[in-house]
């Protein structure tokens, strides 16, 4: 591929994934939205990723799996009790991350 072709690729990609994201702050940045709304977008967020994430922590494979070999399910357990009591982000992440390389040290 040339340069022009990359630089164009990268241009376009920039256009489609920013247009989004700024046509509704653009259209809506001079009126209050509604206080019911307010609070309905202030879960999508959460909802995005956790329906991104609850896939991978219940499948293996194609199958859903509850089984002590689905690491990821019980690694979810402790993680989630730390996001409810802590409200933290890096501290589930950081507990995430240490259940699973623990297990898995532990496991061989």
């Amino acid at each position: 591929m040339d340069q022009k072709t990359i630089f164009l690729t990268i241009l376009g990609m920039a256009v489609v994934t920013y247009i989004p994201r700024l046509l509704p702050v653009s259209l809506l940045s001079s009126r209050s939205l509604p206080p019911l709304i307010f609070d309905w977008l202030r879960y999508v967020p959460v909802a995005v990723l956790s329906a991104m994430l609850f896939p991978s922590i219940i499948l293996q494979g194609h199958q859903v799996t509850f089984g002590l070999d689905n690491l990821f399910f019980w690694a979810a357990i402790p993680t989630l009790l730390v996001a409810l009591k802590t409200r933290s982000l890096f501290g589930s992440v950081v507990v995430g991350m240490m259940v699973v390389a623990v297990a898995r040290y532990i496991s061989g």
